[in-house]
């Protein structure tokens, strides 16, 4: 993508996961301005994060990041993003950027990723991007946000509605 990336990962730690971006993210940056004798922004926003649970929920996501080429009209094909990491999740050549998906990925992956997606999954996958809920399905979000603090995220943004009483 132009002006942002997705990645997924798996830290050992938690914790381990904010310093390790802001590494990247800082000698990513400091190349990029020395290459092109720039200043200023490289990329949008802040990072997000969110914990994903390892079933079909983490195969989304991964369908989401390798396929987002393709949803943003960029190529016809997942395998034509010369960026990605979706010819290495194929097993075409050598492994470079990533380590072995954790769970089995379905046959023709490279055709799952192209499909688009329904307006539920994207809107779904969508709000633990924004909010950096847990992704996964309903009891497993409920115990990973009591188990991390994460209740909030579950909640829609702002103040709750007010119920007017005509009386």
């Amino acid at each position: 993508m132009p002006n942002h990336f997705h990645i997924v990962v798996k830290p050992d730690k938690g914790e381990e996961l904010s310093k390790w971006m802001q590494w990247l993210m800082t000698s990513h940056v400091r190349r990029y301005h020395r290459h092109y004798g720039s200043s200023g922004h490289v990329w949008q926003g802040r990072y997000k994060s969110f914990m994903i649970e390892e079933d079909s929920h983490l195969l989304m996501a991964m369908r989401y990041v390798e396929g987002n080429p393709v949803r943003a009209e960029l190529v016809p094909s997942a395998k034509e993003w010369k960026w990605s990491s979706h010819r290495e999740t194929l097993g075409k050549g050598k492994r470079m950027l990533t380590d072995a998906v954790p769970i089995e990925l379905p046959g023709e992956w490279d055709r799952y990723v192209d499909e688009p997606f329904t307006e539920q999954e994207l809107d779904r996958l969508r709000m633990s991007v924004n909010r950096q809920t847990p992704y996964g399905d309903e009891e497993w979000q409920i115990k990973i946000c009591k188990e991390f603090g994460l209740e909030s995220t579950m909640n829609r943004k702002g103040r709750p509605k007010k119920e007017w009483r005509h009386e």
